[in-house]
């Protein structure tokens, strides 16, 4: 029962300031284009971790980091070492016993507060390359409501504390040897006044004193820690603060978008057109609330642009089967690149268009090999190749109640090696979409080749059917008249054969002016079936000496009239595969024929 929708009395919205764009009318980031992939560093070690209900295990952590080596990550957010003795003792575990490779840098979070950063320090003493990542948060909301300082209080705790990272990196890399960088965030950026987060960045990069190129440039890393607009807006700040940051080439602008509004990937990469260096995110997107940028879904959208993502994920399996171990939270169905139904279509119309794309890029493919050209990628529905994942197109089309005759025909060439006519594919797809409807489930590969087998009997005596044929001879001679045509003589073949009826072996006889004609004759005459061809197409399977043929054959009621029995409604296909091309031309009649007689109260013979 349906009763009327009670609105509120006042409008929710009510409740709600909009953002305020920047004025920003110097904007270049919207006719820029991907050039290259920016520097990617994980946190699914620290971020990503610390939104878990269940936080992660060190063998758990220690498990994910090595997937992160593995992927190609060079730098990785390890811990918040200060805030427990698990991540502390995970970064002394990875210390001294060499898990980390030499070019990869760690990094580690701390709060601007002296005693956390003197732990955070000692927990990698014995590094060899360590990003000190240091934060503090800087918008009006925060200044004024949770620590109650003003602009200049706030710059003054950033400056003091950077000061005091760089001396205790001076101090471990005189006693340890150690690579240090800094990375300072002005946290809550996306919500911070921009000409501030420039300001209080300017007077840390003079605070740190080390600023250089390559390996010394500092990091500033800018977070949407809320998404709180649109992400043009973010990307107009960042590219802002890339135009207005003093010693831009002494600077790697780093991105942490998180997904608040759902829109984080389009944030981080608008962001990159707006000049950022650098991404901080999760593969697959967890964190805190809606999560973190997703890295993975970043990293693939690149290869669809042409542009190499200098991250690893050909076995995109292996990375899920890890994150979602770990993480104890699984992928969506839907997620991109990464869900169990993403490269699947299940709309007939979608499957027709995945199998033409697949016919005609093998045909584009073979044209561009022989004439030296790239083989690109361009398939309906399907912007990358599920194949460059470690995935097998098994899963591309997949068969419901929805789906179409072409789906169901890609995935019997594909398991079977039969390429159905078109009319043929009409049929068999009645045979699956009654299957489908009746029992109101997906069909699955085997349902969908096992209803095939059954139907045409196909695949050897296990799928026999009321009529098989076990051998057969066939003769030529040539006619007594000459054709109307010509003054040729036509040749009639000769059917001589063994066919087993309902497990009776009959020997049968006919004759035409090919086999498959004499065959039905045979048919005709000694089993009381009256059929006729209407259409027969073949195609071979596979190469050389190992070659077969696989023939088609559609069968309708005879009849006196030869245009009547060929337009009729009702018919009957049949396949047949043999390493002769003959005998699989008779097979599939025979296959036909066993269609159209499967019904006990169909035939009853003369056996």
């Amino acid at each position: 029962m349906y009763t009327d929708t009670v609105l509120p009395s006042v409008d929710p919205s009510q409740k709600y300031q909009p953002y305020i764009p920047l004025q920003f009318d110097g904007r270049t980031w919207p006719t820029r284009t991907f050039k290259k992939a920016p520097i990617w560093l994980s946190t699914d070690l620290r971020d990503g971790n610390q939104a878990l209900a269940n936080p992660m295990t060190a063998d758990q952590k220690l498990t994910f980091f090595r997937l992160l080596i593995k992927c190609g990550f060079k730098e990785i957010e390890i811990a918040y070492p200060a805030a427990s003795d698990t991540d502390f003792n995970f970064v002394r575990y990875l210390v001294e016993n060499n898990e980390i490779p030499d070019d990869v840098w760690i990094q580690v979070l701390t709060p601007a507060r002296e005693d956390l950063i003197r732990r955070t320090f000692d927990s990698i003493a014995g590094a060899k390359r360590v990003i000190i990542h240091m934060y503090n948060a800087t918008c009006a909301l925060f200044r004024g409501v949770v620590f109650r300082n003003s602009k200049e209080q706030t710059i003054d705790l950033a400056v003091s504390h950077t000061k005091i990272v760089r001396d205790l990196s001076d101090k471990y890399t005189a006693s340890h040897g150690t690579m240090f960088r800094y990375e300072y965030s002005p946290e809550t950026f996306s919500q911070t006044e921009v000409d501030f987060s420039v300001a209080i960045c300017a007077a840390v990069k003079a605070a740190w004193g080390k600023a250089g190129t390559g390996d010394n440039r500092i990091i500033f890393n800018l977070p949407a820690t809320v998404e709180v607009a649109p992400p043009n807006h973010y990307a107009d700040q960042i590219e802002y603060f890339c135009t207005h940051i003093s010693e831009r080439e002494h600077v790697v602008v780093s991105l942490h978008p998180h997904n608040d509004r759902g829109t984080g990937i389009a944030a981080a990469e608008l962001a990159v057109l707006g000049g950022a260096d650098r991404i901080e995110g999760c593969l697959f997107g967890n964190g805190e609330r809606t999560g973190n940028v997703d890295i993975v879904n970043l990293a693939l959208n690149l290869y669809t642009q042409g542009i190499p993502p200098n991250l690893d994920f050909s076995d995109l399996q292996g990375v899920i089967d890890v994150v979602t171990q770990c993480n104890d939270l699984p992928i969506h169905p839907r997620h991109p690149y990464a869900g169990e139904l993403v490269f699947t279509a299940f709309s007939g119309s979608h499957q027709d268009a995945i199998k033409k794309g697949f016919e005609d890029q093998k045909r584009r493919h073979a044209r561009n090999s022989a004439n030296g050209e790239p083989q690109i990628w361009s398939m309906p529905y399907l912007p990358i190749d599920p194949a460059d994942l470690g995935c097998t197109y098994e899963a591309v089309i997949r068969v419901n109640s929805q789906s179409g005759k072409g789906g169901v025909a890609y995935l019997i060439k594909q398991h079977l090696d039969l390429d159905l006519p078109r009319k043929m594919q009409i049929a068999f797809y009645q045979v699956v979409q009654a299957i489908a409807d009746r029992e109101a489930r997906e069909m699955t590969v085997e349902d969908i080749t096992a209803a095939f087998r059954n139907t045409y009997h196909f695949g050897g005596s296990k799928h026999e059917g009321r009529l098989a044929l076990k051998s057969f001879n066939i003769t030529t001679e040539p006619s007594a008249e000459p054709s109307d045509e010509d003054e040729t003589r036509d040749e009639r073949r000769y059917f001589d054969g063994t066919v087993k009826v309902d497990g009776v072996l009959r020997i049968v006889r006919g004759d035409g002016n090919g086999p498959i004609s004499a065959l039905l004759d045979a048919l005709r005459t000694h089993l009381d079936i009256h059929l006729t061809l209407r259409e027969y197409s073949e195609h071979t399977i596979g190469d050389g000496e190992s070659a077969k043929a696989a023939s088609y054959i559609e069968l309708v009621a005879a009849s006196d009239n030869i245009k009547e029995a060929r337009g009729t409604s009702q018919c009957w296909w049949g396949v047949g595969v043999d390493s002769d091309i003959t005998a699989s031309g008779l097979r599939a009649v025979l296959s036909a024929v066993n269609t159209a007689v499967s019904a006990p109260t169909t035939w009853t013979g003369r056996c």
